[in-house]
Protein backbone atom coordinates (compact mmCIF):
# COMPACT_ATOMS: atom_id res chain seq x y z
CA UNK A 1 0.00 0.00 0.00
CA UNK A 2 1.44 3.40 -0.91
CA UNK A 3 2.18 5.73 1.69
CA UNK A 4 0.29 8.17 2.43
CA UNK A 5 -3.22 5.84 1.37
CA UNK A 6 -6.29 7.02 2.47
CA UNK A 7 -7.03 3.27 3.49
CA UNK A 8 -10.60 4.13 5.62
CA UNK A 9 -11.93 6.11 2.53
CA UNK A 10 -10.81 3.18 0.37
CA UNK A 11 -12.55 0.48 2.34
CA UNK A 12 -15.58 2.77 3.00
CA UNK A 13 -16.09 3.06 -0.67
CA UNK A 14 -15.34 -0.40 -1.21
CA UNK A 15 -17.75 -1.61 0.68
CA UNK A 16 -20.16 1.70 -0.26
CA UNK A 17 -20.72 0.96 -3.96
CA UNK A 18 -21.85 -3.16 -4.13
CA UNK A 19 -24.07 -1.81 -1.03
CA UNK A 20 -26.07 0.25 -2.81
CA UNK A 21 -27.31 -2.60 -5.52
CA UNK A 22 -28.04 -4.75 -2.47
CA UNK A 23 -31.63 -5.66 -2.36
CA UNK A 24 -34.37 -4.61 0.73
CA UNK A 25 -35.46 -8.19 1.16
CA UNK A 26 -35.50 -9.29 5.11
CA UNK A 27 -36.47 -12.89 5.03
CA UNK A 28 -34.90 -15.71 2.46
CA UNK A 29 -35.00 -18.95 3.48
CA UNK A 30 -31.86 -21.07 3.97
CA UNK A 31 -32.04 -24.08 1.39
CA UNK A 32 -34.53 -26.87 2.96
CA UNK A 33 -33.50 -25.85 6.38
CA UNK A 34 -36.76 -23.41 6.48
CA UNK A 35 -35.23 -21.24 8.99
CA UNK A 36 -35.50 -18.04 8.70
CA UNK A 37 -32.68 -15.11 8.49
CA UNK A 38 -32.53 -11.60 7.87
CA UNK A 39 -29.90 -10.92 4.74
CA UNK A 40 -29.64 -7.87 2.19
CA UNK A 41 -28.86 -4.20 3.72
CA UNK A 42 -31.17 -5.14 6.76
CA UNK A 43 -28.25 -7.47 7.71
CA UNK A 44 -25.17 -5.62 6.94
CA UNK A 45 -27.03 -2.53 8.60
CA UNK A 46 -27.49 -4.98 12.22
CA UNK A 47 -23.56 -6.04 11.79
CA UNK A 48 -21.83 -2.46 11.96
CA UNK A 49 -25.08 -1.14 14.60
CA UNK A 50 -23.73 -4.20 16.87
CA UNK A 51 -27.49 -4.91 17.91
CA UNK A 52 -27.97 -7.08 21.26
CA UNK A 53 -30.53 -8.37 19.61
CA UNK A 54 -30.69 -9.36 15.93
CA UNK A 55 -34.24 -9.59 14.09
CA UNK A 56 -33.58 -13.38 13.41
CA UNK A 57 -30.95 -15.09 15.92
CA UNK A 58 -29.97 -18.07 14.50
CA UNK A 59 -27.20 -21.18 15.45
CA UNK A 60 -25.35 -23.17 13.53
CA UNK A 61 -24.58 -26.10 15.30
CA UNK A 62 -22.13 -28.80 14.65
CA UNK A 63 -21.58 -32.17 16.54
CA UNK A 64 -18.65 -34.21 17.38
CA UNK A 65 -18.16 -37.25 14.99
CA UNK A 66 -19.78 -39.87 16.39
CA UNK A 67 -23.13 -37.88 16.87
CA UNK A 68 -22.37 -36.30 13.55
CA UNK A 69 -22.97 -39.37 11.19
CA UNK A 70 -25.77 -40.60 13.43
CA UNK A 71 -29.33 -39.87 12.08
CA UNK A 72 -31.05 -40.79 15.66
CA UNK A 73 -27.82 -39.12 17.56
CA UNK A 74 -28.04 -36.20 16.15
CA UNK A 75 -31.98 -35.89 16.31
CA UNK A 76 -31.50 -36.25 20.15
CA UNK A 77 -29.51 -33.99 20.49
CA UNK A 78 -31.94 -31.64 18.57
CA UNK A 79 -34.68 -32.25 21.07
CA UNK A 80 -32.34 -31.62 23.82
CA UNK A 81 -32.02 -28.20 22.48
CA UNK A 82 -35.24 -27.86 21.22
CA UNK A 83 -37.93 -25.98 23.73
CA UNK A 84 -40.43 -27.84 23.69
CA UNK A 85 -43.83 -26.98 25.86
CA UNK A 86 -46.82 -29.08 26.98
CA UNK A 87 -49.15 -27.99 23.97
CA UNK A 88 -46.14 -29.43 21.77
CA UNK A 89 -46.88 -33.11 23.05
CA UNK A 90 -50.81 -33.11 23.64
CA UNK A 91 -54.13 -31.66 23.25
CA UNK A 92 -55.20 -29.47 26.21
CA UNK A 93 -59.17 -29.48 27.05
CA UNK A 94 -61.32 -27.95 30.03
CA UNK A 95 -64.21 -29.70 31.30
CA UNK A 96 -66.25 -26.97 32.81
CA UNK A 97 -69.63 -29.15 34.20
CA UNK A 98 -66.66 -31.53 36.17
CA UNK A 99 -64.11 -27.94 36.69
CA UNK A 100 -61.01 -30.46 35.22
CA UNK A 101 -58.81 -29.90 32.89
CA UNK A 102 -57.61 -32.74 31.19
CA UNK A 103 -54.65 -33.12 28.76
CA UNK A 104 -54.52 -35.94 26.19
CA UNK A 105 -50.84 -36.72 25.16
CA UNK A 106 -49.32 -37.63 21.91
CA UNK A 107 -47.61 -41.11 22.00
CA UNK A 108 -46.19 -40.58 18.67
CA UNK A 109 -44.75 -36.82 19.65
CA UNK A 110 -43.78 -38.28 23.41
CA UNK A 111 -41.54 -40.99 22.09
CA UNK A 112 -40.35 -38.52 19.49
CA UNK A 113 -38.84 -36.68 22.19
CA UNK A 114 -37.94 -39.80 24.22
CA UNK A 115 -39.68 -38.86 26.83
CA UNK A 116 -42.85 -41.03 29.15
CA UNK A 117 -45.78 -40.04 30.42
CA UNK A 118 -44.80 -40.16 34.22
CA UNK A 119 -42.05 -37.60 33.57
CA UNK A 120 -44.78 -34.61 32.10
CA UNK A 121 -46.85 -35.48 34.86
CA UNK A 122 -44.33 -34.86 37.63
CA UNK A 123 -43.21 -31.78 35.30
CA UNK A 124 -46.48 -30.74 34.99
CA UNK A 125 -46.86 -30.95 39.01
CA UNK A 126 -43.57 -29.21 40.12
CA UNK A 127 -45.16 -26.05 37.57
CA UNK A 128 -48.01 -25.44 39.04
CA UNK A 129 -48.15 -26.76 41.99
CA UNK A 130 -50.77 -29.38 42.11
CA UNK A 131 -52.01 -32.48 42.18
CA UNK A 132 -52.09 -34.59 38.28
CA UNK A 133 -54.10 -37.57 38.09
CA UNK A 134 -52.40 -39.92 35.09
CA UNK A 135 -54.16 -43.20 33.31
CA UNK A 136 -52.29 -44.46 30.29
CA UNK A 137 -51.52 -41.07 28.39
CA UNK A 138 -54.53 -38.85 30.10
CA UNK A 139 -53.31 -36.61 32.61
CA UNK A 140 -56.45 -34.77 34.64
CA UNK A 141 -55.99 -31.54 37.32
CA UNK A 142 -58.24 -29.10 38.79
CA UNK A 143 -57.54 -25.42 40.04
CA UNK A 144 -57.67 -24.54 43.52
CA UNK A 145 -60.42 -22.10 42.94
CA UNK A 146 -63.68 -23.83 41.61
CA UNK A 147 -64.32 -20.64 39.38
CA UNK A 148 -64.59 -20.61 35.42
CA UNK A 149 -62.06 -17.49 35.78
CA UNK A 150 -59.87 -20.29 37.56
CA UNK A 151 -60.03 -22.95 35.07
CA UNK A 152 -59.15 -20.88 31.65
CA UNK A 153 -55.96 -18.92 34.13
CA UNK A 154 -54.56 -22.82 35.11
CA UNK A 155 -55.70 -23.79 31.20
CA UNK A 156 -53.34 -20.90 29.77
CA UNK A 157 -50.69 -21.55 32.49
CA UNK A 158 -50.90 -25.86 31.59
CA UNK A 159 -50.38 -24.54 27.83
CA UNK A 160 -46.94 -23.12 28.20
CA UNK A 161 -44.84 -25.62 30.89
CA UNK A 162 -41.38 -26.16 29.89
CA UNK A 163 -41.06 -29.81 29.72
CA UNK A 164 -37.57 -29.57 28.06
CA UNK A 165 -34.86 -27.83 25.88
CA UNK A 166 -33.51 -24.33 26.00
CA UNK A 167 -36.36 -21.21 26.48
CA UNK A 168 -34.40 -19.06 23.67
CA UNK A 169 -34.57 -21.96 20.83
CA UNK A 170 -38.09 -22.28 19.10
CA UNK A 171 -37.20 -24.70 16.45
CA UNK A 172 -34.16 -26.80 15.38
CA UNK A 173 -33.84 -28.18 11.78
CA UNK A 174 -31.39 -31.58 10.86
CA UNK A 175 -29.51 -30.99 7.67
CA UNK A 176 -27.11 -33.37 5.78
CA UNK A 177 -24.36 -31.28 4.65
CA UNK A 178 -21.66 -33.01 2.93
CA UNK A 179 -20.38 -35.98 5.04
CA UNK A 180 -22.41 -35.28 8.37
CA UNK A 181 -25.52 -33.92 10.21
CA UNK A 182 -25.81 -29.82 11.26
CA UNK A 183 -28.87 -28.57 13.50
CA UNK A 184 -29.81 -25.04 12.54
CA UNK A 185 -31.79 -23.24 15.58
CA UNK A 186 -34.77 -21.05 15.24
CA UNK A 187 -33.57 -18.93 18.15
CA UNK A 188 -29.46 -18.30 19.76
CA UNK A 189 -28.00 -19.74 23.58
CA UNK A 190 -24.34 -20.18 22.79
CA UNK A 191 -23.29 -20.35 26.34
CA UNK A 192 -26.14 -22.91 27.00
CA UNK A 193 -25.76 -25.28 24.16
CA UNK A 194 -21.89 -25.46 24.23
CA UNK A 195 -22.06 -27.65 27.25
CA UNK A 196 -24.29 -30.17 25.76
CA UNK A 197 -23.58 -33.72 25.12
CA UNK A 198 -22.65 -34.41 21.58
CA UNK A 199 -22.06 -31.04 20.38
CA UNK A 200 -18.89 -29.51 19.03
CA UNK A 201 -18.00 -26.43 21.00
CA UNK A 202 -14.70 -25.48 18.30
CA UNK A 203 -16.92 -25.06 15.31
CA UNK A 204 -20.66 -23.93 16.99
CA UNK A 205 -21.55 -20.68 16.50
CA UNK A 206 -24.45 -18.02 16.69
CA UNK A 207 -25.22 -15.21 14.08
CA UNK A 208 -25.27 -12.59 16.97
CA UNK A 209 -21.72 -11.13 17.16
CA UNK A 210 -21.82 -10.06 20.94
CA UNK A 211 -22.94 -13.22 22.20
CA UNK A 212 -19.96 -14.59 20.18
CA UNK A 213 -17.81 -11.30 22.09
CA UNK A 214 -19.45 -12.17 25.37
CA UNK A 215 -19.01 -16.56 25.53
CA UNK A 216 -15.78 -16.97 23.43
CA UNK A 217 -14.23 -13.53 23.52
CA UNK A 218 -13.42 -10.27 21.43
CA UNK A 219 -10.75 -12.10 18.70
CA UNK A 220 -14.01 -14.49 17.81
CA UNK A 221 -16.22 -11.50 17.63
CA UNK A 222 -14.08 -9.94 15.43
CA UNK A 223 -13.63 -13.46 13.30
CA UNK A 224 -17.84 -13.57 13.18
CA UNK A 225 -18.09 -10.16 12.10
CA UNK A 226 -15.70 -10.85 8.87
CA UNK A 227 -17.60 -13.84 8.07
CA UNK A 228 -21.23 -12.79 8.58
CA UNK A 229 -20.40 -9.35 6.46
CA UNK A 230 -19.01 -11.55 3.68
CA UNK A 231 -21.62 -14.57 3.92
CA UNK A 232 -24.11 -11.48 3.31
CA UNK A 233 -22.64 -10.19 0.50
CA UNK A 234 -21.43 -13.52 -1.62
CA UNK A 235 -25.43 -14.30 -0.87
CA UNK A 236 -26.10 -11.06 -3.26
CA UNK A 237 -23.63 -11.92 -5.70
CA UNK A 238 -21.67 -9.18 -4.29
CA UNK A 239 -17.43 -9.51 -4.68
CA UNK A 240 -15.47 -7.23 -1.61
CA UNK A 241 -12.21 -7.74 -0.82
CA UNK A 242 -12.10 -9.41 2.66
CA UNK A 243 -9.54 -7.10 3.44
CA UNK A 244 -11.93 -4.08 3.48
CA UNK A 245 -13.86 -6.06 5.50
CA UNK A 246 -11.52 -6.91 8.57
CA UNK A 247 -10.45 -3.06 8.71
CA UNK A 248 -14.10 -2.68 9.63
CA UNK A 249 -13.99 -5.61 12.25
CA UNK A 250 -10.69 -4.43 13.53
CA UNK A 251 -11.91 -0.72 14.50
CA UNK A 252 -15.36 -2.06 15.71
CA UNK A 253 -13.10 -4.26 17.73
CA UNK A 254 -9.71 -2.79 18.91
CA UNK A 255 -10.95 -1.53 22.47
CA UNK A 256 -11.46 -4.94 23.87
CA UNK A 257 -15.24 -4.66 23.41
CA UNK A 258 -17.80 -4.77 19.97
CA UNK A 259 -18.69 -0.86 19.56
CA UNK A 260 -21.07 0.18 16.76
CA UNK A 261 -20.10 2.60 13.65
CA UNK A 262 -22.39 5.01 15.08
CA UNK A 263 -23.19 8.25 16.98
CA UNK A 264 -23.19 5.92 20.27
CA UNK A 265 -19.88 4.05 19.00
CA UNK A 266 -16.70 4.90 16.95
CA UNK A 267 -18.36 8.22 15.19
CA UNK A 268 -19.43 9.22 18.34
CA UNK A 269 -15.81 8.70 20.02
CA UNK A 270 -13.95 10.69 17.81
CA UNK A 271 -11.41 13.68 18.92
CA UNK A 272 -11.98 16.22 16.52
CA UNK A 273 -15.50 18.16 17.28
CA UNK A 274 -16.33 19.04 13.89
CA UNK A 275 -15.11 15.02 12.71
CA UNK A 276 -18.96 14.42 15.86
CA UNK A 277 -20.75 17.14 14.36
CA UNK A 278 -20.50 16.40 10.55
CA UNK A 279 -21.87 12.82 10.76
CA UNK A 280 -24.55 12.91 13.04
CA UNK A 281 -27.02 15.53 15.33
CA UNK A 282 -24.72 18.59 14.71
CA UNK A 283 -25.78 21.65 16.84
CA UNK A 284 -25.94 19.10 20.05
CA UNK A 285 -22.23 18.07 19.30
CA UNK A 286 -21.22 21.90 18.63
CA UNK A 287 -23.10 23.06 22.38
CA UNK A 288 -21.56 20.58 23.97
CA UNK A 289 -18.47 21.23 22.79
CA UNK A 290 -18.46 25.24 22.88
CA UNK A 291 -19.98 24.50 26.54
CA UNK A 292 -16.34 22.40 27.39
CA UNK A 293 -14.21 24.84 25.74
CA UNK A 294 -13.02 22.08 23.16
CA UNK A 295 -10.27 22.54 20.66
CA UNK A 296 -10.24 20.89 17.19
CA UNK A 297 -6.50 20.07 15.90
CA UNK A 298 -7.80 19.84 12.46
CA UNK A 299 -5.83 16.43 11.96
CA UNK A 300 -8.32 14.34 10.26
CA UNK A 301 -9.69 14.61 7.30
CA UNK A 302 -13.29 15.24 7.71
CA UNK A 303 -11.89 18.62 9.62
CA UNK A 304 -10.01 19.93 6.98
CA UNK A 305 -12.82 19.56 4.45
CA UNK A 306 -14.83 21.58 6.48
CA UNK A 307 -12.57 24.30 6.48
CA UNK A 308 -11.12 24.53 3.40
CA UNK A 309 -7.48 22.89 3.99
CA UNK A 310 -5.89 20.44 2.17
CA UNK A 311 -6.26 17.07 3.64
CA UNK A 312 -3.73 15.12 5.43
CA UNK A 313 -3.17 12.67 3.16
CA UNK A 314 -1.94 11.43 -0.19
CA UNK A 315 0.03 14.23 -0.92
CA UNK A 316 -1.71 16.69 1.20
CA UNK A 317 0.45 15.14 4.25
CA UNK A 318 4.02 15.57 1.74
CA UNK A 319 5.98 19.20 3.03
CA UNK A 320 8.43 20.30 0.16
CA UNK A 321 11.10 22.30 0.93
CA UNK A 322 12.84 24.28 -1.93
CA UNK A 323 16.64 24.96 -1.35
CA UNK A 324 17.52 28.55 -2.29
Amino acid sequence: MPSCEAAGVVSAQSIGEPGTQMTMRTFHYAGVAEINVTLGLPRIIELVDARKNPSTPMMTIYLKEEYSNDREKSSDVAWAIESTHLHHIGDITTNVSEMKIIVNIEPKALEMRKMTPGEVAMALEVAIGLPVELVDHTLTTAPEEVSYRGLLQLAKKIRNVKLKGIDEIKRVVIRRESDEYILYTEGSALSKILPIPGVDPTRTRTNNIIEMADVLGIETARQSIIDEIMATLREQGLDVDIRHIMLVADIMTCDGEVKQIGRHGISGEKASVLARAAFEVTVNHLLDSGVRGEIDELDGVTENVIVGQPVKLGTGNVKLVARK
